[in-house]
């Protein structure tokens, strides 16, 4: 009789011990093709992985790294200077688009030992590697920016209610420079592989400092223009806005993913019914869709087949649909004949001879 899968799809990771998913050296050959997939005798267990791709989508190469290390760079520079300017200036604003900077920072050191471990192959009881290396990342970077949105919007309310001399022009000059210094470093990020959730997270820090700064030069500009020495603060807050969007759409989507969530645009329901329209099919049920890490999605799934069918035939059948129609190409089906009394109504009994339910042969 066959093994029943567990409910849990998590569980499902053991199945696939020998695979080096995604490594850089990996270069979509087959490594460890078919180790780890036979579960029992006689049947077929559902061998469907698509290794001729690169599972690691979020594992960029060498020269990914060094884009980030260069936008690294840029803003600890930079970040140096505006820390010191902003006190000199009497500006929150300035001092919280550098806090902004400080995260955008400890984004990119992130991303980059993220990209460094999530590069290392699959070995031992790390059946996966260490692909959740840069969800745990953009968590670390959605978590930041929270904090420091409840930080800088406490001190701008301050600042409100009593507002310090700011020096109009050394802000404005100031933030018309971080403008530039950030869009030179969203260039840099840029060219790296935004499909992961990791390196997107980092670009959208450098992205929402930019706005920040622009915020932050208007508000320069109108202290300069009137006198009116709220304006930074009320751009600090204008930072914290963009600092809490940012944060709360890293945190949502790692937490998708730690949650095992169904990737984006799959409906595992509707996802289901697709399948039993593939001819052969009678039931399919304990479906599991998930997310490893960012671009790699995972499906496990028991499926039940006419008794007359060819399992190994809608094994395969299966696996084209799942890569071609939902773009998910590691895939685990165990495939059985149905018992002859769950056949739905409509279906032919099997004919004398026939194995009327188990293994497929």
């Amino acid at each position: 009789m066959a093994q029943q899968r567990s409910p849990v799809a998590g569980q499902d990771h053991d199945r696939h011990h020998d695979h080096d998913h995604g490594s850089e050296r990996e270069s979509g050959r087959d490594a460890g093709r078919d180790s780890g997939n036979n579960h029992g005798s006689g049947r077929d267990s559902g061998k469907g992985h698509g290794h001729g791709h690169d599972h690691g989508a979020a594992v960029t190469a060498d020269t990914d790294r060094r884009y980030l290390v260069w936008a690294l760079a840029l803003i600890l520079g930079f970040m140096a200077v505006e820390v010191a300017i902003g006190l000199l200036a009497g500006s929150l604003a300035l001092i919280s688009d550098a806090g902004h900077m400080l995260t955008d920072a400890f984004s990119l050191v992130l991303a980059i030992v993220a990209m460094r471990l999530a590069a290392r192959p699959a070995h031992g009881r790390w059946t996966y590697g260490f692909k959740r290396a840069e969800i745990l990342s953009a968590q670390a970077n959605g978590i930041t920016l929270l904090v420091l949105v409840g930080i800088f919007g406490y001190e701008a309310v301050i600042r409100l209610i009593n507002p310090p001399t700011v020096d109009g022009a050394l802000v404005t000059f100031t933030a018309l420079a971080g403008i530039a210094v950030n869009a030179a470093a969203a260039l840099c990020i840029s060219r790296a592989n935004r499909t992961s959730l990791n390196v997107e997270g980092a670009f959208q820090h450098i992205l929402n400092d930019a706005w920040a700064f622009l915020a932050t030069a208007v508000s320069g500009v109108i202290v300069m223009a009137t006198g009116f020495d709220r304006a930074d603060a009320l751009a600090s807050l204008v930072v914290a806005a963009l600092m809490a969007k940012a944060g709360y759409g890293l945190v949502r989507e790692s937490w998708k993913i730690f949650l095992e969530a169904a990737p984006e645009g799959v409906d595992p329901v509707a996802l289901v019914a697709r399948l039993k329209e593939f001819d052969g099919v009678v039931q399919v049920h304990d479906l599991h869709v998930w997310t490893i890490t960012s671009g790699f999605p995972a499906l496990s799934a028991h499926v039940l087949v006419d008794p007359g069918g060819d399992c190994h035939a809608v094994r395969i059948g299966l696996e084209e649909l799942l890569r071609h129609e939902y773009d998910i190409d590691h895939t685990t089906l165990q495939v059985e004949h149905a018992a002859a009394e769950i056949l739905t109504i409509g279906l032919r009994a099997p004919e004398p001879g026939e194995q009327p339910s188990g293994h497929c042969d």
